[in-house]
């Protein structure tokens, strides 16, 4: 059954460690309560967090008022062993991402081994198209289960519905004004709340093809060659302890919601008006990336910018923006907004924020 519990603050809820009480406070451990639960706050018109893992997401000081839902479902399903289609993988919103890597590298089951280490839950994964070192969960996912919160209904919407792109989805678009929808935007959670995704793996004891420079120079590899699955998974987890992007307590480079800025996608012109030696990526239509990482850094915002001070640019990744002990949300909004406009004043490029921010406004 559906358990509420005395509502615990948002700061222990979350990576960053800021943020006050909810309001109300569920946990739920079947698929039926999570609807129950997200069906009742809408009806009441409570305000709605459902929250997974907790490494996306800035909350105020003062808290949450509405409610929080909690999905602590985590049990992974593989209903289908076809090894000539790929082995299917369904994992309920509320599992930790994390586990589903470990089990498929363990499984040699290839497409998700350089998305190891990632904090949070299965759920947050296709709302953020969650991507690094060369790969997106969009290269994997087959379908994501939903409640549909503007039909209330559930709906399953395949891979071509989710419209993924860099950092964003169908999912994540909700939270956008939008036309179309006269209660858009949805926020602070979307329109469609994740139930479970399915993946489409296959069976291999290599990964797939390297796409990331940075993960072939750590395995010795060209870009384009495979390697053992557990050799790249204990390579990206090597990596990004080194970044400070492995949750540990004893680090607080690590009290973070991982990169606070997306990397910017602009078009022609403005990539142009970049230095010469800016990062430059491919994006499509005619569309270049580059690297947010660069342009703080270049903008004179160095890791460990802020320090001394309990809000500081992580010493060892400088898209990192960290709690150093007794932050509030307004110490970490005051350095992001440090950062951005710094970044716009040296290049013209505006940063967009990757965290939810609840209650604050960056």
């Amino acid at each position: 059954m559906t358990v509420t519990t005395p509502a615990p603050t948002l700061a222990q809820l979350t990576t960053l460690g800021v943020g006050g009480p909810a309001r109300r406070y569920v946990e739920t451990r079947t698929e039926a309560e999570l609807i129950a639960a997200v069906v009742a706050a809408d009806a009441a018109g409570d305000p709605l967090l459902v929250l997974g893992g907790g490494s996306n997401v800035l909350v105020h000081d003062a808290g949450f008022d509405g409610v929080v839902v909690r999905d602590l479902r985590d049990a992974l399903e593989v209903p289908d062993h076809s090894a000539c289609a790929g082995i299917t993988l369904v994992a309920p919103a509320g599992a930790p991402w994390d586990a589903v890597v470990r089990y498929a590298v363990a499984g040699d089951l290839t497409g998700v081994e350089a998305l190891s280490g990632i904090p949070g839950s299965v759920g947050a994964t296709p709302v953020q198209n969650v991507g690094a070192y060369g790969q997106e969960v969009a290269q994997t996912i087959a379908v994501v289960r939903v409640w549909d919160r503007g039909r209330g209904r559930v709906r399953t919407l395949p891979l071509s519905d989710l419209r993924f792109g860099y950092r964003t989805s169908v999912l994540k678009a909700s939270m956008r004004p939008d036309p179309a929808d006269p209660r858009a935007p949805w926020g602070p959670t979307p329109r469609y709340v994740v139930l479970d995704v399915t993946f489409q793996l296959r069976k291999a004891s290599l990964s797939r093809p390297i796409a990331y420079p940075e993960l072939a120079a750590a395995l010795g590899v060209a870009v384009g060659e495979r390697a053992p699955l557990a050799q790249v998974r204990a390579a990206v987890l090597a990596l990004r302890a080194g970044k400070g992007m492995l949750l540990d307590d004893a680090d607080p480079d690590t009290r973070s919601a991982g990169s606070f800025f997306t990397n910017p996608v602009l078009d022609a012109s403005a990539a142009a008006a970049l230095p010469a030696d800016a990062p430059r990526f491919e994006a499509g239509d005619g569309r270049v990336k580059t690297s947010a990482a660069w342009l703080i850094d270049r903008a004179g915002f160095a890791r460990g910018f802020g320090l001394p001070g309990p809000a500081a640019v992580s010493t060892k990744h400088v898209l990192a923006l960290t709690n150093r002990g007794g932050a509030s949300a307004e110490d970490l909004l005051a350095l992001a907004r440090t950062v951005r406009d710094g970044v716009q004043a040296v290049f013209g490029v505006r940063l967009e924020v990757e965290p939810v921010l609840v209650g604050v406004e960056l």
